[in-house]
């Protein structure tokens, strides 16, 4: 059974919103690992920790849709995530248990600056997302209203 192509729209835009929360979340959590170990200089490899970075793919919602405009409607997801290539900083510390034999320590690729506006950034997304929920909730409960 096909929707009707108004409540269609409403449950189209909840899930556009909704994936972008899920995607937003996902890219926090990986700003939040990589902010944890700035100062990890050997994981379980034996290597410096390595940024993390979030890749993110569309999707069509109802790409066999009737409508052309609910065809075009995308989801967005986090689809992987990617190790930043980018090199360590090396620092000169002739003490440190992980220097190497000319004293000093490749430290992780991360800026915890960069990370912290990519923070700021991925929260201010998530509660746009936030905010279009509640608009479309409200648009839905007067449409509603009106057809009683």
């Amino acid at each position: 059974m096909t929707r009707p192509v108004a409540v269609a729209g409403v449950f189209s835009a909840l899930e556009v919103a909704g994936s972008g929360l899920e995607a937003q979340r996902g890219r926090m959590n990986l700003i939040a690992s990589n902010l944890a170990n700035a100062q990890t200089t050997r994981g379980a490899d034996g290597r410096p920790y390595q940024r993390l970075d979030p890749v993110f793919s569309v999707e069509r919602l109802s790409p066999d849709a009737q409508d052309p405009v609910l065809r075009e409607v995308s989801s967005v997801r986090l689809a992987s995530v990617r190790r930043d290539p980018t090199p360590g900083q090396l620092v000169y510390q002739p003490g440190h248990p992980d220097a190497n034999p000319q004293g000093y320590v490749e430290f992780p690729n991360v800026n915890v600056v960069t990370e912290m506006v990519n923070l700021m950034t991925a929260s201010r997304a998530y509660e746009a997302g936030v905010t279009s929920i509640e608009s479309i909730k409200s648009m839905a409960r007067a449409a509603l209203r009106i057809g009683q």
